[in-house]
């Protein structure tokens, strides 16, 4: 089965990019684009996606803003921030929130898909041990 992805960039070049390569994935599909953390969140929780990938930097609402409030409507969702911006500083902030990765930008594309498809299989294996 497939696993769904939120996408959150207010690049659209960013956005198609990242859509065609995880549509490509046999694993994968994306449920959503957003442009910005609040769209990001409103379709987050409409369409609950197994995992969601967000931009450090948006406009409205930014990628730490909007994760803080994903990490508490919905914690058992991975989240990848996946920022051009490669500071320390933001990686410790956005891992001290609970994202669960961050991704530079400068880094090729199966690296986020990689990382993706990792916490997609961590989170739902726990999801089946605790059916069992």
């Amino acid at each position: 089965m497939r696993k769904s992805i939120l996408i959150a960039d207010d690049n659209a070049f960013v956005r198609t990019v990242l859509y065609e390569f995880f549509e490509r994935q046999p694993d994968f599909h994306v449920c959503a684009l957003a442009e910005d953390g609040r769209e990001a969140i409103e379709k987050a929780c409409r369409l609950k996606p197994d995992l969601i990938v967000l931009d450090l930097s948006m406009p409205v609402m930014n990628g730490l803003e909007a994760a803080r409030i994903l990490i508490k409507i919905m914690p058992a969702v991975p989240l990848i921030m996946y920022s051009a911006i490669g500071d320390t500083a933001s990686k410790q902030i956005a891992k001290s929130i609970g994202s669960c990765e961050v991704i530079s930008k400068s880094d090729r594309v199966s690296v986020l898909i990689d990382k993706a498809r990792d916490l997609v299989d961590k989170a739902h294996g726990l999801d089946e041990r605790k059916a069992a």
